[in-house]
């Protein structure tokens, strides 16, 4: 699996993990975060590899559904990367400045 879809579906997830149903949650937490197999997961809830593959790819496209609509992730990454460049910058240019560094502060523990 590649590297770069599961740590997206893992953000995905937590951002839209409470709008999806308890067996969508199920599925798509031991599929990605805990790396079971589809067969693992089928063995587990005693039904067909198929039907695990088939949720899964249904509740990916719903989490992809959902960010197109809400931008939840696509917003905390272009954030992070804001305040990482206003970090440094503050830190180059203004580095005593105590509450232009509160400021930077009070906007990183928003997403915390």
């Amino acid at each position: 699996m590649e590297v770069e879809k599961t740590n997206r579906m893992n953000a995905l997830f937590e951002c839209y993990a409470t709008l999806l149903t308890q067996k969508q949650m199920n599925y798509m937490e031991l599929y990605y975060a805990d790396d079971y197999s589809l067969g693992e997961i089928a063995e587990e809830y005693e039904i067909s590899r198929q039907a695990v593959y088939d949720n899964i790819k249904r509740t990916e496209k719903i989490l992809e559904d959902y960010e197109r609509k809400l931008h939840i992730y696509s917003d905390y990454v272009t954030r992070e990367q804001i305040l990482e460049q206003l970090s440094a910058y503050l830190g180059s240019h203004y580095p005593k400045d105590e509450t232009l560094a509160n400021y930077v502060k009070a906007l990183e523990e928003i997403d915390e």
